[in-house]
């Protein structure tokens, strides 16, 4: 119910978050074809500055954002670890896609070559939980009067529900395409 409430006034900055995490996620994407591009392993030095290349497009959502009548402090310090893990899975698999797309036959086989069925529906789902994970820690970040804190922390359960939910059944969904009949099946 709380959540139904909020809704219509978290609508546009919830479109506006999902379009920064897909810009951060693009600058992660980007950095491993350019490691790859430039003949470099993936490691450590190819991640470095991405957390805070991360942050910046954060500060400058919350600027985006900034005339709601609320303040919001993020907690950098419990975000890192989480979106840390979350840099380096997502750096780790588009390299390894990367070093397997062959443009003649598509994204699909890439992924099927890449990746048994099983672990790519993980890879997925832990990438998806692990951002559900990260908006649950950011929620606290919004800093409300008292007497609507608990109000927050019961929207905030909410959405991580049903981000988790959703996480596990479009991790299913989109493995379930990727396999489903095409050109290329990965010898197992």
């Amino acid at each position: 119910m709380p959540l139904r409430i909020a809704m219509p006034h978290l609508e546009p900055v919830l479109a506006r978050n999902v379009a920064k995490e897909t810009q951060k996620d693009a600058l992660v994407i980007r950095r491993a074809g350019a490691t790859l591009a430039g003949g470099r392993q993936p490691d450590r030095d190819a991640l470095s500055g991405l957390l805070e290349a991360t942050q910046d497009i954060d500060r400058a959502f919350l600027a985006q954002v900034g005339n709601l009548p609320i303040r919001i402090v993020v907690p950098y310090h419990e975000i890192a670890p989480i979106r840390t893990q979350r840099i380096e899975r997502l750096f780790a698999a588009a390299c390894r896609l990367l070093g397997a797309w062959d443009m003649q036959r598509g994204l699909r086989a890439a992924l099927q070559e890449s990746y048994p069925r099983a672990e790519l529906e993980q890879l997925l789902w832990d990438l998806l939980r692990l951002y559900a994970m990260e908006t649950r820690v950011l929620s606290r970040s919004v800093q409300l009067p008292a007497l609507l804190v608990p109000l927050r922390e019961r929207i905030a359960q909410s959405l991580y529900e049903i981000m988790s939910d959703t996480a596990r059944r479009l991790a299913g969904e989109v493995t379930l395409a990727v396999f489903r009949k095409s050109p290329f099946r990965r010898a197992s």
